[in-house]
């Protein structure tokens, strides 16, 4: 059976808010598509590509990607290169699309981190898996603590120099690390368009630290990810643990996280949520957009209907200050002090 002719819905852009990144030119889509965990070797092609399609015909042309997501590593950037091969191919200069190295992705002292050759070598792949000939963002994925910072924004300047990078971007970074780094790019006429961090109701390191005033300061634009703090702020465990959630494999969320105090505040932000006429992860969303110092907010989905449910979000970011004060209450930032 011959598939239909993807063919992209024509009221696209009329569907989705652009917030500005810092004072550049780029304009990004208030909720964007990340592809860390539902797009790799291990999830079904169609499906894949059904939520990518979904997505852009919401008008999401921002889709985030990195060198090692899958599982298995590199199987996302395949997977969204097949789509690209097939039919977003027309719409290459609407989309946004941004890839990163920094983490662990092959044997060997040059596999990992921040060194020139590591960034490089990466990109190169990712170009080949992606089947693209550059990218609109490339991030150094994070703060290398041996690599001087010179050489790995030396690297990202270079990259952008070649043609491979339209933009550089920082993920992961120390308030004095990130000004470091932001300064060295303007300094060298490639300024760093985006700094990327994770940001929830459950985690605001980033605020605490004054990394998003940082942002602000360097001109920069904010991307955050990981808004539902991997599945939390979902509604999933207000009353245990399911036994087909993400929580009960006990691998990157781990079932000592959610401590009777967690479950109460958990209980009581849905309490909220539901005054408010949302689910627990609309309102986790509309909190983040609620900030006009957030540029976009990458979100995760397994299936059309959860992209779905996260794109009502968008329509209710207007919070009372006794709703802000209540969600400060209940959160009491403990995730930030027991799990640093």
């Amino acid at each position: 059976m011959i598939e239909p002719v993807y063919l992209a819905a024509p009221d696209r852009y009329e569907k989705m808010e652009y917030r500005r990144a810092g004072k550049s030119g780029i304009r990004l889509p208030l909720l964007s598509l990340g592809l860390w965990q539902n797009f790799g070797s291990h999830s079904p092609f169609q499906e894949s590509k059904k939520i990518l399609h979904y997505a852009f015909d919401r008008g999401i042309c921002h889709f985030d990607l990195a060198n090692n997501y899958g599982p298995e590593y590199g199987t996302a950037e395949e997977t969204f290169g097949r789509v690209m091969a097939s039919s977003f191919r027309p719409h290459r200069d609407e989309l946004f699309i941004s890839t990163k190295a920094g983490y662990d992705m092959w044997p060997g002292p040059y596999g990992n981190w921040g060194s020139r050759k590591y960034l490089t070598a990466s990109l190169d792949q990712s170009l080949k898996r992606m089947n693209l000939d550059y990218v609109d963002i490339f991030y150094t994925h994070r703060m290398d603590p041996e690599t001087p910072v010179e050489e790995t924004m030396q690297a990202l300047v270079d990259i952008v120099r070649q043609g491979k990078a339209l933009y550089a971007g920082i993920s992961r970074y120390s308030r004095e690390r990130g000004l470091e780094a932001a300064r060295y790019l303007a300094e060298h006429d490639v300024p760093c368009l985006l700094f990327q961090d994770r940001y929830n109701i459950l985690d605001r390191n980033i605020r605490e630290k004054g990394i998003i005033d940082m942002t602000v300061e360097e001109n920069a634009g904010l991307v955050v990810f990981s808004p539902l703090q991997q599945g939390l702020l979902t509604g999933r465990y207000l009353n245990g643990i399911p036994k087909d959630s993400r929580m009960a494999r006990n691998q990157s969320l781990k079932q000592s996280v959610l401590t009777p105090e967690l479950t109460a505040a958990l209980q009581g932000l849905d309490t909220l949520a539901q005054k408010r006429g949302q689910t627990l992860a609309q309102m986790s969303l509309s909190w983040l957009m609620h900030d006009p110092r957030v540029t976009s907010v990458i979100v995760g989905a397994s299936s059309v209907a959860q992209l779905q449910d996260n794109l009502q979000a968008m329509a209710c970011q207007a919070f009372s200050q006794e709703e802000l004060a209540e969600i400060d209450r209940l959160s009491a930032l403990h995730w930030i002090r027991q799990y640093p």
